[in-house]
């Protein structure tokens, strides 16, 4: 039997990275000025929001592995903590639980999860090293790469088209059918009745956000 190939990051993990390169992104160009653009405009609009993206890919990237290490370290102290406590005991039952995901603890009994127990305590637990390995970093890679290419779409415009009218206005078409598809994702992924109208509202929901953000000055 093969073994199950880990995914590098989650369907919800890959559509949140998108989206928030996306939004961050439109926070520019939702405040690009078409009667004063001009070829130095243009620029920098196209420095700044590579500029930004980078930098929260790279944040992204590095929060993920320190989310993945304390994970690991918390598995490990929670498996040695399983080893201490005696076979039944409520204790290990609510650890047990809590750890579960919902549908599996909707379906396990009191008898699985002692089973469950005891193969925790038939099996020795090493010492977990706490440094990140290949997979971690693929993952942050992953993540960087996500946030900064979300950029590309919605700029791309500015550098093929030479009226900023023309690209503003094909921008922000890109965006939205980016936000429409991204939301079509979370609705399918969720199991929605109506993935289109999941859809529509995620992509109303995203406007409002980018002009909530540059509201506030972000």
């Amino acid at each position: 039997m093969k073994p199950v190939r880990e995914r590098v990051l989650d369907p919800v993990s890959r559509m949140s990275e998108i989206l928030f390169g996306l939004l961050m992104v439109l926070t520019f160009t939702g405040t690009f000025s078409v009667a004063n653009a001009g070829e130095s405009s243009v620029r920098e609009l196209l420095i700044a929001s590579l500029g930004c993206n980078l930098a929260w890919g790279l944040i992204d990237g590095c929060m993920l592995l320190l989310n993945r290490l304390a994970e690991r370290g918390h598995t490990w102290r929670l498996l040695r903590q399983l080893k201490t406590l005696p076979l039944g005991s409520p204790q290990a039952f609510a650890l047990l639980a809590d750890a579960m995901p919902v549908l599996v603890g909707r379906v396990m009994r009191t008898e699985d999860v002692q089973t469950l127990h005891q193969r925790v305590l038939e099996q020795p637990v090493a010492h977990t090293s706490l440094k990140p390995d290949w997979s971690d970093l693929l993952a942050a890679l992953a993540v960087f790469l996500l946030v900064v290419l979300s950029t590309l779409p919605v700029v791309l415009p500015f550098v093929l088209l030479e009226a900023p009218l023309y690209a503003l206005r094909a921008s922000n078409a890109i965006a939205l059918l980016m936000l429409f598809l991204i939301g079509l994702g979370y609705g399918r992924f969720a199991g929605a009745r109506s993935p289109g109208i999941t859809a529509l509202m995620f992509t109303l929901l995203g406007v409002a956000l980018v002009f909530a953000t540059i509201a506030l000055g972000g």
